[in-house]
């Protein structure tokens, strides 16, 4: 029987990634439902090549244009529409939509699908108990795409959270790791986007130099995990071959470690236990003798100076930190601040005492958070531009 999947952002690096992957395997899969936000020309191929059903295009242009071609294929222009897409549950969603916009679309399908693979972080940051409600309620399975809490969960996959005594995520340390700290000043936009190891949007790559992703997988790991702060910590490695390490209270670690290719975890939220990844590379001795792991420099990344008084207590202030850093992120890639600038400001904003309540409000629905958002941006846009 065919698997009948969906792909919520199938243009971006992961869409793209898992395509590549079923591409190969189009016999038994059974595509449902493709999305994009203005890539039009791309999510109009990849529908093609996988005879997929029915397309979202979210940008209105976009949509009026695709409306006026002879297709067989079903077109939509929002996610309210899932309810005229899904008949029933498909057996598997992935969500590869990046940043905010992915916060209603992650919360909607989960009703529609068995299984569903996140690989927006947002939505696990920033709504992890308004998700992990709904996941319940419908009986969704979840699984985590970021390399880093695949491997946790590949690594506790059998074992008691109650076990766990440290959690060790792994960071390349971006473009800057090497960079004395006296040439910040002079960091340009093409240069904070070079990410060492992995192609990436800009987004993700200023986050990746500034050390914010590793904040957020942090503040993820906590949510997905249900652990506290003090047992999660940073461990530079420029490989990104070693992807995390759980230290157990029985005595035993476990380090999970794959080649810097996102099909892997991919690849495993789609057919695990059930199919083997076929392109396997050789075991690299080099790299494991050579890990090198060392704790990172908060003078040259102080952003990681805000998981030192972060609340275990899961609150709005989580969308207060996402949309502050998405903001000044923006900033910096409009060229309106430097790349020092972003730390300075973003501690101004976030100890904010108009902002700083957030850290007692728990959230109570998807729209609380994206109303939040809108507010602390405008915030921010009508004090420094």
């Amino acid at each position: 029987m065919k698997k009948k999947i969906a792909i919520f952002g199938s243009t971006g690096s992961i869409g793209k990634s898992l395509i590549e992957i079923i591409k190969k395997d189009k016999k038994n899969f059974e595509v449902i439902l493709l999305t994009a936000n203005k890539n039009d020309k791309l999510l109009i191929k990849q529908a093609k090549l996988l005879n997929a059903k029915n397309i979202i295009i979210t940008d209105e242009k976009k949509y009026k244009n695709l409306i006026k071609k002879k297709t067989k294929i079903r077109i939509f222009n929002n996610f309210d529409n899932l309810k005229n897409i899904f008949y029933k549950k498909v057996d598997y969603i992935m969500i590869a939509i990046s940043g905010t916009n992915g916060l209603k679309p992650t919360f909607n399908s989960i009703k529609y699908t068995k299984k569903i693979a996140i690989a927006n972080k947002e939505s696990i940051i920033c709504a992890w108990n308004i998700l992990k409600k709904e996941l319940k309620k419908n009986k969704t399975q979840f699984i985590p795409v970021d390399s880093e809490h695949f491997s946790i969960s590949r690594a506790i996959d059998d074992e008691s959270i109650m076990n766990i005594d440290k959690i060790f995520i792994t960071a390349s340390g971006g473009p800057f790791y090497n960079l004395p700290l006296s040439k910040f000043n002079k960091i340009k936009i093409k240069d904070a986007i070079k990410h060492p190891n992995w192609r990436m949007g800009k987004k993700i790559s200023i986050d990746s130099s500034t050390m914010m992703n590793k904040i957020f997988e942090i503040i993820e790991a906590k949510n997905i995990f249900n652990l506290n702060l003090k047992s999660l910590k940073i461990l530079i490695h420029r490989d990104s071959y070693l992807h995390a390490i759980v230290k157990f209270k029985d005595g035993f670690t476990k380090m999970i470690i794959h080649d810097t290719d996102m099909k892997i975890p991919i690849f495993n939220t789609l057919f695990k236990n059930k199919k083997y990844y076929k392109k396997i590379n050789n075991f690299d001795l080099a790299k494991i003798n050579n890990l090198k792991l060392e704790h990172p420099n908060k003078k040259k990344f102080p952003l990681l100076n805000l998981l030192d008084n972060f609340p275990d207590k899961f609150s709005l202030f989580e969308t207060v930190v996402v949309s502050t850093n998405d903001s000044l992120v923006e900033m910096f890639l409009l060229g309106k601040i430097k790349f020092k600038s972003i730390h300075k400001l973003f501690f101004s904003i976030i100890n904010d005492k108009e902002l700083n309540k957030y850290k007692l409000i728990v959230p109570k629905n998807i729209q609380e958070v994206i109303k939040l958002k809108i507010f602390v941006q405008k915030k921010i846009k009508s004090r420094y531009i």
